[in-house]
């Protein structure tokens, strides 16, 4: 089935702007989907409202809703109302953009570093930061309401590649470069970085915290998948099976399942607390022998993500397709065509996928399903029991294997 388009956000056409206008590497959501940002290519960033974008998109059809004549979203005009009604904002970043993240603050989580007495900023309960990674290996911070620099964080020496907030509301921040290490920063102690992680043997891709913030997946060259444990900063295992560089990576949202996206044409879906490979979803027929995996660059993976509901993941290759997947199911249930496309996310409340290309950005409605009680369920035990716990339960073995994803 084809998936339906919900609209497009174009890059301005000015051939002789440097400032955008190349690949869009990165898209992100507000955790509390209030916003939606993306690189339009070189140096700028675009913050938009999402609700105001989604209205757009019903009022004026699907073409270039948020940049059309006439339509365009106010601009923030005063500090005091930022709060209140939520404006556009163009940054720009001074240096190519690679990757972008929202971080939210909750004021019970303090700062990891307990001697420091006095901090620049005090983030309360309605923060919402955005940070940018940056092709000179800088990471720069802004407040999302106002569109102001807040932090730059500077110790990387090669391209922040990718990024990642805790999703606990501590503002730890993890940054993915190819100086082949992992950074992992405090920003509630005024941005301090506080551990290196190293193991990757080449580029390091992408990174992605499990929804409870204990586990950390990274990705890179040299078919790297590996799981820290982020409470002693400590490697927990390292992931085989990909025959290729791993590019993208992905926490299902009960933590129970990784995926992961790989040149190799393939998507797996790994048990992460086990190292177990669950399911292959591949893009290529029949599947290349390991030998030419690395060959088939027409059907390299370049993202991979969960949607909210725990059941579908959607792909993105270089055969110019957007496939929608179900975790229990062999073929791809809806497909949507994109040529050159580099990025993609689930919108938080899970309905809509953006992916982006050159700058812009395209929307798809989502495969829409009413989970089953025994799928909720599952997730439901699966948010607080890993699968060594959840085997020593004492009830069959058929539901044993359903609750660790087996069937």
């Amino acid at each position: 089935a084809r998936s339906r388009t919900v609209g497009e956000l174009l890059a301005p056409t000015s051939p002789f702007d440097k400032k955008c206008g190349r690949e869009n590497w990165t898209v992100a959501f507000a955790p509390d989907g209030s916003y939606l940002a993306w690189s339009q290519g070189h140096r700028i960033v675009k913050l938009v409202p999402w609700a105001q974008c989604l209205n757009n998109f019903l009022l004026h059809g699907t073409k270039n809703g948020a940049n059309a004549a006439g339509t365009r979203l106010p601009r923030q005009s005063s500090e005091g109302s930022q709060k209140n009604k939520p404006c556009e904002h163009v940054i720009d970043c001074g240096d190519i953009v690679w990757s972008l993240a929202f971080g939210s603050s909750v004021p019970e989580k303090q700062s990891r570093c307990v001697n420091i007495e006095w901090h620049r900023f005090k983030f309360g309960q309605d923060q919402l930061l955005l940070a940018t990674g940056l092709n000179n290996g800088r990471i720069k911070i802004w407040d999302v309401y106002t569109g102001k620099l807040l932090l730059n964080l500077m110790d990387h020496t090669e391209v922040v590649r990718d990024l990642t907030f805790a999703p606990d509301g501590s503002l730890i921040l993890v940054s993915a470069s190819r100086d082949k290490t992992l950074r992992v920063w405090d920003l509630k102690d005024d941005g301090n970085m506080m551990k290196v992680l190293r193991g990757h043997p080449n580029w390091v891709y992408g990174c992605a915290f499990s929804p409870d913030s204990t586990i950390l997946c990274s990705v890179g060259a040299s078919k790297a998948v590996f799981l820290w444990d982020m409470d002693k900063y400590s490697m927990l295992r390292k992931l085989e099976g990909h025959h290729n560089d791993v590019v993208a990576c992905e926490f299902s949202p009960d933590g129970a399942l990784l995926a992961t996206a790989s040149y190799d044409t393939r998507v797996y879906v790994w048990d992460p607390h086990i190292g177990v490979i669950l399911r292959e979803f591949g893009h290529l027929f029949p599947p290349p022998t390991p030998i030419f995996a690395g060959g088939a660059n027409d059907r390299w993976v370049r993202s991979v993500c969960f949607s909210h509901d725990g059941l579908h993941v959607a792909s993105l290759a270089d055969d110019k397709m957007v496939r929608f997947w179900r975790i229990d199911e062999e073929y791809p249930v809806q497909v949507a065509p994109l040529n050159n496309g580099l990025c993609s996310t689930f919108s938080t409340d899970g309905s809509v996928l953006a992916a982006g290309q050159d700058g812009s950005l395209y929307f798809w409605a989502t495969p829409s399903q009413v989970s089953s009680l025994q799928h909720l369920c599952r997730m439901a035990i699966r948010r607080v029991m890993p699968t060594s716990q959840v085997k020593n339960l004492p009830i069959p073995g058929k539901v044993v294997e359903f609750l660790c994803y087996q069937i």
